[in-house]
């Protein structure tokens, strides 16, 4: 989950037409953009989550963000810190389960069972199994998961140990996500990444031995130094591990990462895969790994059984559930208000030490709003059925949207064929690309942080 959002405009972002890999990003995780969100609409963030859930049916996650790393990726985003030592850890995971105590007092969300958990960051792998245990102690006195439909965790591979991975599930976690990105341990050196190869095949190991109900592993299409001939090899090696589901993202380069900061100070060109590339590496995969008997889900995530293998957090919080957040910098939603975390780690530990809630920025957004972020976040998925919308909107997308929807049906993205709206595996590949032509006039072209 990207506690800190990706810094672009969607005015910029690369249209189908663009080849280079430039500086920024167009991944969009949520609407309207982060940008709109403002210190000014504390207030109402604070009054929202003063009175009881006007919708006491919508579902509600816990997101705990756990901001630690072994070292920075090149190309990494997030609001992470290195080198931490115990005591700094410590102070931490007191404030976080501060925060959680202070939130599960407020009206909105008190008394509500979690449906999802997710950990992440940063890497949540770095604390150890004492350090784990003593954190989700401390939660306990607040708030509880047994009952959830999913708990996820995500691991970089280096930071396991055996006795780490039965923490894990002895604390409740029901997925746990493997941050692999690639096989080759040139590239994963090239990259910046803390973990190589044998680590990887030994995580897994533990992983499968231990037992969880689900494992994903993410790659990323188009790293430093990828060609032709490893890409096939990482899908090859993944149809190896057989893991649950598979999450393939398509590199980018925000702003604030490793390898931006170095183009914009040198003038040299990207130093990874146009996007042409990118995407016809993320179709081969694709093809490779249906042949072998896993489904499409999103334009990231495949799954072996669509059955069982169920992404909760991703489904809930892009069809509206309530979220609330924890940690540094992270993002949350009640009952139609989203706010952000103070950003600075000093900052975030001295407002909870002082016994206030960390919030930075918060926006209400109208019900128009709730019904694009919750379709342009569908779309990603690859479908979306309009009957879903009418009968909680009242609104049927298919008129709502129809002058997009025609454009984008013409340049083969999606089709509106039997009154449903798929998207073609093209527009699959480039789907946020598309997605800005749905938002309201004044928001197509801001800042998206």
């Amino acid at each position: 989950m990207a506690t800190e959002p990706l810094v672009v405009s969607p005015a910029s972002s690369p249209p189908a037409t663009e080849s280079a890999t430039g500086v920024g990003s167009y991944f969009i995780a949520n609407y309207p953009p982060f940008s709109q969100w403002r210190r000014d609409q504390l207030p109402e963030l604070a009054e929202t989550l003063a009175r009881p859930p006007a919708d006491r049916a919508r579902p509600l996650g816990l997101y705990l963000h756990i901001p630690f790393c072994r070292k920075r990726c090149r190309f990494c985003y997030f609001r992470v810190y290195t080198d931490q030592n115990a005591r700094d850890i410590e102070r931490y995971a007191q404030a976080l389960a501060r925060e959680v105590e202070l939130l599960n007092e407020r009206p909105a969300f008190a008394g509500r069972p979690l449906q999802f958990v997710y950990f992440g960051g940063g890497t949540p792998s770095y604390l150890s199994s004492r350090q784990l245990r003593a954190l989700r102690d401390r939660l306990a006195a607040s708030i509880a998961w047994e009952g959830a439909d999913e708990v996820t965790f995500e691991c970089e591979p280096g930071t396991l140990s055996l006795d780490k991975v039965q923490t894990l599930r002895d604390i409740g976690v029901t997925r746990v996500s493997l941050g692999v990105e690639n096989f080759s341990d040139q590239i994963l050196e090239e990259n910046g990444r803390a973990h190589l190869s044998p680590e990887i095949f030994r995580a897994y190991d533990w992983l499968r031995q231990v037992g969880f109900p689900q494992i994903n592993i993410d790659l990323i299409a188009g790293m430093v130094g990828e060609t032709d001939e490893n890409w096939t090899r990482n899908i090859e090696q993944a149809l190896q591990l057989a893991p649950d589901n598979i999450t393939i993202y398509q590199m980018e380069l925000p702003f604030n990462t490793l390898i931006a900061r170095e183009m914009q100070s040198t003038g040299q060109a990207a130093p990874v895969a146009d996007w042409p590339t990118k995407r016809r590496w993320v179709n081969e995969a694709f093809e490779t790994l249906g042949a072998r008997g896993y489904h499409v889900s999103s334009a990231q995530e495949l799954v072996r059984d669509p059955a069982r293998d169920h992404f909760v957090y991703r489904d809930q919080v892009w069809r509206g559930a309530d979220l609330m957040a924890a940690g540094v910098a992270s993002f949350g939603h009640v009952q139609g208000v989203h706010y952000q975390n103070l950003d600075q780690l000093t900052d975030y530990l001295e407002s909870l030490e002082a016994g206030h809630l960390p919030h930075n920025r918060a926006l209400r957004i109208s019900p128009q709003q709730a019904l694009i972020r919750e379709f342009v976040l569908q779309l990603k998925e690859g479908r979306v059925d309009p009957a879903t919308f009418q009968a909680k909107f009242g609104v049927n997308p298919l008129v709502e949207f129809a002058g997009p929807l025609e454009r984008q049906q013409a340049a083969g993205y999606l089709s509106t064929a039997g009154g449903q709206i798929t998207l073609t595996r093209r527009g699959l590949l480039q789907v946020d690309t598309l997605l800005t032509e749905y938002f309201e006039p004044e928001f197509r072209s801001v800042r998206y942080t």
